[in-house]
């Protein structure tokens, strides 16, 4: 009775994972799944000899725990979690700790902390990203919701997470209800933008530049070893270099069309509530909803042609200048990630650390990068920062890129290979260095139909007017 330091609830891979994190850090844990056979088969396996023990039902899961009790749940998203909350509210005291460790959405979240509040308990909101590799060694951890349970999680999350620079956890408070959820929310919708990044630097390599697997392999890895040094560039040349048993590239083997666990999704509905210009994060979502469509492309494929491609003259140029202009749509991506942030810390009255968030995402999650070491480094600078690409480094690095970024939009235009996320970002930095956009036209043409109103030039802002266009005057 009253000796495991924390509780598990979900013996998934990740859930596995997290109670051997756990229990190698030296914390003694006690596991619950609602499948009997799943705890049993945990702990007489994988668990097996470590600080980890299995309960049959609720009530001896609450009785195991130390108080005040903290219980993380690792079940999936939706009426489980909901479920599971009732289920502890129904063995725990005021004080005890519930922590949601899932892909909650932010709203239920918001909504889940002031219920079980409401119950004189503590709610966390914990954004976890890794997979079950960073699970097992250690995640990035975005915890928010009660701060009241940070002061009894913090030693155990911040011991379990991974760590920048060698010591510093990549874990840190987010904010109030629903804040750690977003941001990690806003985590996967970069993931998702870098992700088509890569996929459409791939495409041009392979059809443009006419490399095979093994050359595109070694470019990626050269880029791995410069400003582009992330997780994802170093698996990218892993998977492009691994044969199939007949000794082709299996890569080229997989069915085109790609999966998605709804984050993405939600990350561009908030930014459509919240009206922040997600554009990039949304094409990369867009891109993966068209390539389900399998059966329509290949009928399209038989009745549409497309240019023939013009092979680049100087393919080290080509790729050199692909490696600028995926730098310079990562900035992007990232910038519009945190005008996100920013949108929702002002809506639900967030004080979000701007630069910890890049040093929590520093390692440990699937965006890790060199990259986030500059983005805290922008908002040390100026906490301020009202657009990452106004930071003198990034402001810098587009400039330079600007070329490049043109030079292979255009290429893939020019060659009928689809790079919507180069194109958005580079459309969205176009907009945001025009002084006039077209707008001007869209309010008018917004007043004729609708008589919206529009503001004037020559007139203070606030001052609205109305013409009646199409009957000859004011």
């Amino acid at each position: 009775m009253y000796n495991s330091d924390i509780g598990l609830i979900g013996l998934g891979v990740m859930g596995e994972n997290l109670a051997l994190n756990m229990a190698g850090k030296g914390f003694s844990v006690a596991v619950y799944n609602r499948t009997r056979s799943k705890t049993d088969r945990f702990i007489q396996g994988r668990g097996a000899g470590k600080a980890i023990q299995g309960c049959p039902d609720m009530a001896s899961f609450a009785g195991s725990l130390k108080k005040p009790r903290k219980a993380l749940l690792m079940v999936q998203a939706g009426a489980g979690v909901d479920h599971t909350i009732e289920g502890l509210l129904s063995v725990f005291e005021a004080g005890d700790i519930i922590i949601d460790g899932g892909n909650s959405h932010y709203k239920d979240t918001i909504r889940r902390t002031a219920y079980v509040e409401s119950k004189g308990l503590w709610y966390v909101g914990a954004g976890v990203s890794g997979g079950e590799e960073g699970a097992l060694t250690g995640p990035s951890l975005m915890p928010g919701g009660s701060f009241q349970a940070w002061g009894a999680i913090k030693p155990l999350f911040q011991a379990i997470a991974a760590k920048a620079g060698g010591n510093t956890p990549c874990c840190a408070w987010i904010g109030e209800n629903g804040a750690g959820h977003f941001v990690k929310m806003v985590h996967n919708g970069i993931e998702y933008g870098d992700m088509a990044l890569i996929c459409e630097a791939y495409a041009m390599l392979k059809h443009i530049a006419g490399l095979s697997y093994d050359k595109m392999a070694w470019v990626f890895e050269q880029w791995n070893k410069g400003p582009l040094n992330s997780y994802l560039i170093g698996i990218t040349a892993d998977i492009l270099r691994f044969k199939d048993q007949d000794g082709q590239p299996l890569a080229e083997k997989i069915l085109d069309t790609a999966g998605q666990k709804g984050t993405g999704t939600w990350a561009g509905m908030a930014a459509l509530e919240l009206g922040a210009p997600l554009t990039l994060t949304a094409e990369a979502v867009f891109s993966r909803c068209l390539s389900a469509a399998k059966a329509e492309r290949v009928r399209c494929s038989k009745i549409f042609t497309g240019p023939k491609i013009e092979k680049p003259r100087n393919i080290t140029a080509f790729t050199g200048d692909l490696e600028q202009a995926l730098y310079a749509a990562k900035a992007v991506s990232y910038a519009q990630g945190y005008l996100l942030m920013r949108e929702a810390a002002r809506e639900y009255k967030w004080q979000l650390d701007y630069g910890g968030i890049a040093l929590i995402w520093r390692e440990g999650c699937i965006i890790r990068s060199v990259f986030l070491e500059k983005i805290k480094e922008a908002f040390d600078k100026n906490p301020d920062l009202e657009n990452l690409l106004l930071a003198p480094f990034f402001t810098s690095a587009v400039e330079k890129a600007q070329g490049s970024w043109r030079r292979i939009t255009a290429a893939a235009a020019v060659n009928g290979v689809p790079a919507p996320s180069f194109a958005s970002a580079l459309a969205y930095f176009d907009g945001c260095r025009s002084e006039r956009l077209p707008a001007n036209l869209l309010q008018a043409q917004r007043d004729c139909f609708g008589a919206h109103t529009y503001e004037r030039l020559d007139k203070p802002r606030g001052d609205f007017f109305h013409t009646n266009w199409l009957g000859g005057g004011l």
